[in-house]
């Protein structure tokens, strides 16, 4: 399965960003065992191309690289086994890089300008980032021009406003502190909470 379609199946990429290795290797254990299967290892976490390899191998799971900020970022993750690349903003050799080795690109927008670069550079999923700073009517009003364009809402996502991503158009969410912010013994309980909400939207509501 591609990266796009883990995206459209499961709804949900769980941001892995942490202080140590060893907290994130904990946390995406525990994402997976709660029924997580996408992941992002952002490059701000110690020695992330070496959690992406381990991950990466596990079967099932799909694995990314967020915070990717340079080219370089993308040839490591590459290398270390990641199918996606995430960036908090549209840097167009960031996307051709990405592009190049075959990987999903899905660059940062927060503006139509944003939008249109990010497209012109080739990018076909695109990261609302702030979401909660822009809101789903922002984005309702923004995809307008750009019907070619999917989408992934990224920052302040909540269960209670997953219905209205939903409806604004996105195919999913990349979710971090909703997750992992009460701790290790907190993720079953949360995970469950968000694949349960993105499946009664998904089925229309019941």
């Amino acid at each position: 399965m591609s990266a796009l379609e883990e995206f459209e199946k499961s709804s949900i990429v769980a941001i892995i960003r942490t202080k140590t290795s060893a907290e994130g290797r904990s946390a995406a254990h525990a994402l997976h065992s709660a029924g997580i299967t996408s992941f992002e290892f952002t490059t701000t976490t110690p020695d992330v191309f070496d959690l992406i390899e381990e991950f990466s191998a596990i079967k099932g799971i799909t694995v990314g690289v967020g915070t990717a900020m340079s080219p370089a970022h993308v040839i490591s993750a590459k290398k270390a086994g990641a199918t996606f690349v995430l960036s908090p903003h549209t840097d167009a050799a960031v996307i051709k890089k990405t592009l190049d080795l075959n990987l999903l690109s899905v660059p940062g927008v927060a503006t139509p300008t944003d939008v249109a670069r990010a497209l012109q550079a080739g990018a076909k999923v695109l990261k609302l980032f702030p979401a909660s700073h822009f809101g789903p009517a922002y984005l309702k009003a923004v995809r307008d021009p750009f019907p070619e364009a999917k989408w992934l809402a990224t920052g302040g996502v909540s269960v209670e406003n997953i219905k209205d991503w939903f409806a604004a158009g996105v195919l999913g969410f990349g979710v971090g502190g909703p997750l992992l912010g009460g701790g290790i013994p907190e993720i079953p309980t949360r995970v469950a909470a968000f694949i349960a909400e993105i499946k009664r939207v998904k089925s229309g509501g019941k």
